[in-house]
């Protein structure tokens, strides 16, 4: 069984935040795929579904970010789901806004989020980190963070979202050089080179 985990705060004053893109991001991956739910469990929102072939739970913890591997750790042994079916998406403040990464293991670049989760899991799962992009200043992190995304950032936000989502089957199999190539595809599909009168001898040509 595969383990999605969104990392986010809880409640309505955060839903807009930077630091809950990944509850956006499993929010629609929850819309795309129907899951069934949330149950409350494990301090968290829990949603059974599937994925493709896969059978995955996808968790959002509502203990607050800094605690959020407590949930995971939790449904985890539970369901005796090991840390390699484990896929946490972020928040990014070392990416773009609007960029994205697939990565197994490593630190947690300050994400308190990642601090707990590798305190209650290791650090072996794998992450979507999505970029949100740096203020510049590093005294002005945490109101970036904590801010709502401005209206201007709903154009790309919004098709990241549907993108992650559509190609989730490609991340259940934990394969993040076609989900990549999925959710680039999706944003930037390939557009057709050829002018309109070279379109037209092809057409009299078939």
């Amino acid at each position: 069984m595969l383990l999605l985990v969104g990392l986010g705060n809880p409640g309505n004053k955060y839903q807009n935040n930077r630091h809950n893109v990944g509850f956006m991001a499993v929010d629609e991956i929850i819309r795309r795929f129907s899951f069934s739910g949330p149950k409350n469990n494990f301090q968290a929102e829990v949603y059974e579904g599937r994925i493709g072939s896969e059978k995955a739970l996808i968790l959002k913890p509502q203990t607050f970010m800094n605690l959020s591997g407590q949930a995971v750790g939790e449904a985890a042994r539970y369901f005796k789901i090991d840390v390699s079916d484990i896929i946490v998406l972020y928040d990014e403040l070392d990416l773009p806004a609007g960029k994205i990464k697939f990565k197994t293991g490593g630190g947690t670049a300050g994400h308190n989020g990642l601090k707990s989760m590798n305190q209650h899991l290791g650090d072996a799962y794998h992450r979507v980190r999505i970029g949100i992009g740096h203020p510049g200043d590093r005294s002005k992190v945490s109101n970036h963070v904590l801010g709502d995304f401005a209206k201007a950032d709903q154009q790309w936000l919004d098709p990241l979202l549907d993108a992650i989502a559509n190609a989730a089957p490609e991340l259940a199999q934990k394969d993040g050089g076609k989900f990549l190539g999925k959710v680039a595809l999706k944003i930037n599909p390939p557009r057709n080179s050829g002018t309109k009168k070279n379109n037209s001898k092809s057409e009299e040509q078939d």
